[in-house]
């Protein structure tokens, strides 16, 4: 899925399955190296399932996560490198992007289709701990 503009919503922001558990994990890896620059929001609250829907993507059925970079939101591995090349000491992965998106999203996509199955998944959205809380924008109301 190639990137979109994303004007709309807020630079630094994942966009995440909330009852996946590794996507939940991936979250709180995120937030133990990023140093306070990414915030969130859960894929089932109504700010992200106003996100997904302005990206095409199915908020019942989510087959990725999304991050929003430079007024640009990145989907499927784009958006996972992209993050992971900002982190300190992973800025080798932006090396990754070079390769095909075509050769890097079949991997993706096999990870997305099997998580729950490999990883689990909760009845509950992933829920932050009072100091993450400020970070995660699942209670306001979409930009409109």
């Amino acid at each position: 899925m190639p990137p979109k503009p994303a004007e709309r919503w807020p630079d630094d922001l994942i966009l995440f399955d909330g009852v996946c558990l590794f996507c939940s994990r991936w979250v709180r890896a995120v937030m133990a190296r990023d140093g306070g620059r990414f915030r969130f929001v859960s894929i089932q609250s109504p700010y992200g399932t106003a996100m997904a829907r302005a990206f095409g993507l199915d908020p019942q059925a989510p087959d990725t996560n999304a991050v929003v970079i430079d007024g640009t939101a990145r989907f499927k591995s784009d958006a996972a490198l992209g993050v992971l090349g900002v982190l300190p000491g992973w800025g080798w992965a932006n090396a990754l992007l070079r390769a095909p998106r075509f050769i890097r999203d079949p991997a993706y996509d096999l990870l997305a289709r099997n998580r729950y199955r490999l990883f689990g998944k909760s009845d509950v959205c992933f829920a932050p701990t009072p100091e993450q809380r400020a970070r995660f924008l699942d209670d306001l109301p979409p930009p409109v």
